[in-house]
């Protein structure tokens, strides 16, 4: 009956988990002027959640739970072992992906606050920069990644560009 209980209890989390996953992997919905300084914001608050709900999974709680369910060799526990290591692998990425964005950071303030001059003067290092990205993050590598990140780049641009063309 302890077993049973414990099962109901490790499927009701196996699909809350689920669903934190499948929430993240929806196409995420921003503003269409959305800067860079958007892409590490994502990312930031994935890595948090991600760890938070690691940080929940490594617990002395759920870890006597599964140790339990083990003992008995419960069959809920292949879908867990699943889950488990696909809640690591995002936490990993976000974690990486936030990491090499803030490479960027030094960026965002000249991209949003200069003048058209200073944005041209700090494009080569950015560009150098977001190329060390892509060819370094295990993660991050994607073309889906590199188009938002550098759509995100003209956007801010164009940005900066119609600011400074009001204000002159």
């Amino acid at each position: 009956e302890l077993i049973e209980k414990l099962e109901e209890v490790v499927m009701i989390w196996t699909k809350q988990i689920r669903q934190v996953l499948v929430e993240s992997e929806q196409i995420r919905r921003e503003a269409d002027d959305a800067g860079p300084s958007a892409e590490l914001e994502h990312w930031k608050s994935r890595m948090s959640s991600f760890s938070s709900l690691l940080d929940e999974i490594k617990s002395p709680r759920v870890k006597k739970i599964i140790s339990i369910l083990q003992a008995a060799r419960s069959k809920t526990l292949k879908q867990w072992k699943e889950l488990d290591s696909s809640i690591t692998i995002a936490a990993n990425e976000a974690k990486d992906n936030v990491r090499y964005l803030y490479t960027l950071d030094k960026f965002f303030g000249p991209l949003a606050n200069g003048s058209p001059v200073i944005v041209m003067e700090h494009i080569p290092s950015l560009i150098h920069t977001v190329c060390m990205i892509y060819c370094t993050s295990p993660y991050y590598n994607t073309s889906e990644h590199m188009t938002s990140l550098f759509l995100k780049i003209t956007n801010q641009m164009i940005n900066t560009c119609k600011t400074y063309l009001c204000e002159g």
